[in-house]
């Protein structure tokens, strides 16, 4: 009896013991495909794709405006550097302009420049229309070209004259006449000049560049050099630069501020005029455009009002991101022949974010409105508001 019972007996020991061993392996397999991490330590489980978060995507920075905010950031309005202008105040109070532009000549100092700019910021606080802040901009280029003067700012040189120092020594430099800006308001300067002049010669016969010594040097590494050392320090001190006059204005005979029919006979989107502002972009967050027709680039006309220059030029075949900031539009000669209302709707068509009306804000409130009113007929150009205003918000708020 027991002889009989002992071979099933072991026969059913040895299958429990497989059944044991089995599971014990599939559980082994299972840890190792679901925690451990390869190294005989413990991972934790990963998660299936349909468990895992999404992003949150970037907010809108300019979700919560209106029309008519959405323009007024693309403004900057000008007032003479010693005292509020009465176009300039409306325009910030009544059309949601943002941005101000000092212009002329004060040798009042720091203090009394920031006085001036409390006028505005006092409609506009910092905190501005969804965080984005009121920006107030100045020429403070150097030598003939310094709008602020007196106590509390530098008497800056020419740029013919800081082209002869140590880049780094300039750089610094450029710190401190930043954080004096920023001390009186001021966060974005119209500075510094890009443009190549070929030669001290060539500069006799180009007014207005070589004839206010506004050029840093007569070779692109030079002015990529200097230039660069003057937007790095700038943004050091927390002011914005702009580099100036795309394409390239320092090869023209005429001055577009006094002068009808400026054209360019030499620039070419391959020329090394246009190569200097290329090295350039990565030291600054803005570029002014040109008011000047360039001949072999886009004859129809001036580049400022120019999409193959500003857009396809400037923003794709060089890649640049950054603000694209107008020359004055509202009384230079070169663009007399345009109704104020058609150059603020050219200028955005072309491209351009931030359009500058520095020197008769009388014409702003007109412009203004003809850019409202377009953007609320022409679904596409409503979308060129919205992509300015985007830059500029993203700007501001960063």
């Amino acid at each position: 009896m027991v002889g009989m019972l002992g071979s099933p007996t072991r026969r059913s020991l040895r299958l429990v013991a497989a059944v044991v061993a089995l599971g014990a392996v599939a559980a082994l397999t299972a840890c190792s495909g679901a925690g451990s991490d390869g190294n005989g330590g413990t991972a934790s489980p990963k998660p299936s794709a349909s468990s895992r978060p999404s992003p949150s995507p970037t907010p809108d920075p300019i979700a919560d405006l209106t029309l008519q905010q959405r323009v007024g950031l693309l403004f900057l309005v000008g007032t003479p550097a010693t005292g509020a202008d009465p176009a300039t105040l409306d325009a910030v109070t009544n059309r949601a302009v943002r941005g101000v532009f000092l212009a002329g000549r004060s040798r009042a100092g720091t203090a009394a420049t920031a006085q001036l700019v409390a006028q505005f910021t006092g409609i506009a606080p910092a905190t501005g229309d969804n965080g984005i802040p009121l920006v107030v901009a100045t020429d403070q280029e150097g030598g003939q070209v310094q709008v602020l003067r007196g106590p509390g700012f530098s008497e800056i040189p020419s740029a013919v004259d800081q082209g002869t120092t140590d880049p780094g020594a300039l750089e610094a430099s450029a710190r401190t006449w930043g954080a004096e800006l920023k001390s009186a308001g001021v966060t974005m300067n119209l500075a510094p000049v890009a443009d190549l002049v070929g030669s001290p010669e060539q500069a006799g016969a180009n007014p207005p560049i070589g004839g206010y010594d506004r050029e840093y040097g007569y070779d692109p590494d030079t002015i990529v050099a200097h230039a660069g050392a003057v937007a790095t320090g700038m943004r050091a001190s927390g002011v914005e630069p702009v580099i100036k006059h795309f394409p390239g204005l320092g090869r023209v005979t005429a001055n577009t501020d006094t002068a009808t029919d400026v054209v360019d006979t030499a620039v070419t989107a391959d020329s090394p005029d246009v190569d200097v502002f290329r090295r350039l972009l990565p030291t600054t967050g803005a570029v002014m455009m040109s008011n000047a027709v360039y001949q072999n680039i886009d004859p129809s006309g001036p580049a400022v009002f120019s999409s193959a220059i500003v857009t396809d030029l400037l923003r794709k075949q060089l890649g640049f991101r950054g603000l694209i900031v107008t020359d004055d539009l509202s009384a230079t000669a070169q663009l007399k022949a345009w109704a104020p209302a058609d150059r603020a709707i050219l200028a955005v068509r072309a491209g351009c974010d931030q359009l500058l009306v520095s020197a008769d804000p009388s014409v702003a409130a007109e412009m203004i409105d003809a850019v409202v009113a377009h953007a609320q007929g022409d679904p596409a150009f409503a979308k060129q508001v919205d992509a300015a205003a985007r830059r500029i918000a993203t700007a501001r708020k960063s």
